[in-house]
């Protein structure tokens, strides 16, 4: 460890003693909190009181209103029912009928001067309707089955008061009052009803309300059913039954107070209610608690804030006081503090510097590298294709030792996350059996394996290969911490995380966990365990690559990567990889058929050179091969004219563009992502594209940086190092070679 890390400073101790100050400055500022909260406390009681007084005197001012209105036009309608009996006397239904124009003009007199009624009605003995104000002559309807009919004809002449119902004449929201017809001998003759506007009720009270939500006002009869209410309720007959404001109904109490909770809406309320004269009916007016409560909070709130502005005051005061204090105590200790957080900022912004240059120089020299691979995987290629001529054993020498090296060179790369990767849809419970024979080899004899997988596994999008690279350094490194024999479990499952419960972003993941029993991490490890090119190995057993890997294909994939471990009782490495919701775009192996040349090709351009007795399966194809390494380009020139291709060699981009530009036309157009000029290959691509729709297109390369640009063209792309095979695969799939 840095000695500057962990270096003392000596500074004099502050010698004063500030204790007693600091305490009566803290007595001061308890003070200062406890006696407005305690006044604030006695307000807000004083406050809700009152408030609750002024809401119980609001329902009462309301209910006598409403009791008076009521009563008004409950009498009205009594009269004018009385008014009718008499004038209908002992007629039968024959005798109304024979009378029923005049009679039809008189109760329309009376209909049309008030507000209130919907129609009035005169029912004969069976029900039918005899005469109507609204309709001449009355239409065939009877009410034999309704309850008001029947009610009324039980306890005739006692006006009965219906539930609400749609008027079966007006065809209106109303309530009825009907009263029963008797006879001199005692018979029963009809009823006269009338049909009363609920809408008309409902507007008054809505007027008395003046807005308030809080405030419900209500007609209902004895028995609880609503006749009328504002604001209304779902269910217009609702009754309520059992509870104490119905209880107080079915006593005869003439008027009274209660705080319950409503069995129409299940809002708490204060209830005022009064008994409609001598009727069976009651009004009530509500008051709803929880706006008492809102507006008490609002109002306490607001009080709150104007005594806490002079006491915020006096706790800066206070704060700035015992700070000082604290400040000449405390000198050394934030001194101290402030150098060690400087001494850290600096390493870990000499640590980010120093890992962005080695991301940079890792994958510039793994580009350079798969260039060099690629020409001697092409050499070997040509070689292969030439017979070997007596030097077979050293060339496949070369090719094992080349498919070493590529895999260190993709190994450099995936860390600095510009490994060209190839996804696929994956279904992780078929890809890890498949994998897990290879797992299996990759670990000690005496370390067992094994795998749990969950049922309806999500799909996923990833790079097959870079997974399955991070899987086998997760088990070599579990191996190697389990010297003398162990366990590795590997369980697969779905998770949907939350970030508050964690700090991986939301989402749904199959998650991919791989746990061992072996010696465990310590905390430096652990906190260091990603790191590129960190080892806990000796020099030269190790290359600090393993774990950095893990990390760059999950992220790469969308997903991420966390350790947890505890030494000496072993590690789970956690693989977290987004589920895939929707199907992907397939990149398109073969483009459409290419337009006919509009230029006569240079003798250079037109002349297959074959080499060698092997077969041609791309005889007669020109092919226009754009890369700016030439020994990157002499050998894939060479193996493509042993399959029988007419290449054209172009350095840049630039160039290329000119030359298709001039009318020359190609079979294919082969070109690598990363050139100098104005114009990568990816540039390229996009203007060939553009211009050229039909032009068949490859890129290859070695590097990643533009490749999302790539798959969005939908061209093809081969990752440096490439098979010959895989190329000829591309331009012409099904040939044999």
């Amino acid at each position: 460890m840095d000695s500057t890390e962990t270096a003392t400073f000596d500074l004099p101790l502050p010698a004063r003693n500030f204790a007693s100050m600091r305490k009566m400055l803290l007595l001061v500022l308890a003070a200062s909190i406890v006696i407005p909260l305690a006044c604030l406390c006695i307000y807000g009681y004083y406050d809700l009181q009152r408030r609750f007084a002024d809401a119980d005197e609001l329902t009462e001012r309301l209910t006598r209103v409403v009791d008076e209105h009521a009563l008004k036009v409950i009498d009205l309608n009594q009269q004018l029912e009385m008014r009718i009996g008499d004038m209908l006397g002992d007629s039968d239904d024959s005798a109304i009928r024979n009378r029923e124009e005049a009679l039809h003009r008189t109760l329309e007199d009376m209909d049309s001067t008030l507000a209130q009624i919907a129609a009035i009605s005169v029912f004969g003995e069976g029900g039918g309707l005899l005469a109507n104000s609204r309709y001449y002559p009355a239409p065939p309807v009877t009410i034999s089955e309704r309850d008001d009919f029947q009610s009324a004809r039980a306890v005739a002449p006692v006006t009965y008061f219906s539930l609400p119902l749609r008027g079966k004449v007006a065809r209106s929201d109303v309530f009825t009052t009907t009263m029963g017809r008797i006879g001199r001998e005692g018979q029963f003759l009809g009823v006269v009803s009338i049909a009363l506007k609920r809408g008309y009720f409902v507007d008054f009270y809505r007027e008395l309300a003046a807005g308030d939500r809080a405030v419900v006002i209500g007609l209902y009869r004895r028995d609880g059913g609503a006749l009328a209410r504002y604001p209304a309720s779902k269910d217009n007959a609702q009754v309520a039954t059992n509870t104490p404001f119905t209880n107080a109904f079915r006593n005869n109490e003439l008027y009274g107070r209660m705080r319950m909770s409503s069995s129409i809406d299940h809002v708490e309320r204060l209830l005022a209610f009064r008994r409609v004269g001598d009727y069976p009916l009651y009004v009530s007016t509500g008051y709803a608690v929880s706006a008492i409560y809102t507006r008490w909070r609002g109002n306490l709130a607001m009080a709150a804030a104007i005594a806490l502005m002079p006491c915020i005051a006096v706790w800066l005061l206070i704060a700035f006081s015992i700070r000082r204090l604290n400040a000449e105590q405390a000198a050394w200790e934030r001194w101290q503090a402030e150098v060690a957080t400087r001494l850290s900022v600096e390493a870990s912004s000499r640590h980010l510097r120093r890992m962005g240059a080695l991301g940079n120089l890792v994958a510039n020299v793994a580009h350079d590298f798969n260039n060099l691979l690629m020409v001697v995987a092409s050499n070997m290629e040509l070689a292969r294709r030439k017979r070997f001529n007596g030097v077979e054993s050293e060339v496949l020498a070369v090719e094992r030792a080349t498919a070493g090296a590529e895999a260190l060179a993709r190994r450099l790369m995936s860390v600095a996350r510009k490994q060209p990767l190839k996804q696929e849809s994956i279904d992780p419970a078929v890809w890890l059996r498949s994998v897990l024979e290879l797992l299996k080899t990759s670990v000690r004899p005496s370390v067992s394996m094994t795998l749990e997988l969950s049922p309806d596994l999500w799909r996923v999008m990833a790079d097959p290969v870079e997974l399955e690279l991070a899987l086998v350094n997760i088990a070599v490194n579990a191996s190697e911490a389990m010297p003398y024999g162990g366990r590795v479990v590997i369980r697969c499952r779905n998770a949907r995380v939350r970030g508050a419960e964690t700090d991986i972003p939301d989402g749904e993941y199959v998650l991919i966990s791989v746990t061992d029993n072996g010696e465990g991490m310590n905390e430096q490890t652990l906190r260091r365990a990603f790191e590129p090119l960190f080892t806990t190995k000796e020099q030269g057993a190790g290359t600090g690559l393993g774990l950095t890997q893990v990390l760059a294909a999950c992220e790469q994939a969308g997903g991420t990567a966390r350790i947890t471990s505890v030494a000496g009782a072993g590690t789970t490495v956690r693989l977290y990889l987004p589920r895939q919701h929707r199907p992907v775009r397939e990149t398109p192996k073969v483009c459409a058929p290419p337009e006919p040349v509009t230029q006569p090709l240079a003798p250079t351009l037109q002349t297959a050179h074959a080499i060698g007795n092997g077969e041609q399966p791309l005889r007669g194809m020109s092919v226009l091969l754009v890369e700016d390494n030439a020994d990157v380009a002499a050998g894939v020139v060479a193996v493509l004219e042993v399959f029988g291709c007419a290449v054209h060699h172009e350095t840049s981009a630039d160039a290329a563009f000119a030359l298709l530009g001039e009318g020359y036309g190609f079979d294919l157009v082969l070109t690598d992502v990363q050139m100098p000029g104005r114009m990568n290959g990816i540039d390229l691509a996009e203007q060939i594209l553009k211009r050229l729709p039909s032009q068949r297109l490859v890129l290859m390369t070695g590097y990643a940086d533009e490749l999302e640009r790539a798959k969005h063209l939908g061209v093809p792309i081969l990752a440096k190092p490439f098979d010959m095979d895989d190329l000829v695969d591309l331009i012409a799939p099904g040939v044999p070679h």
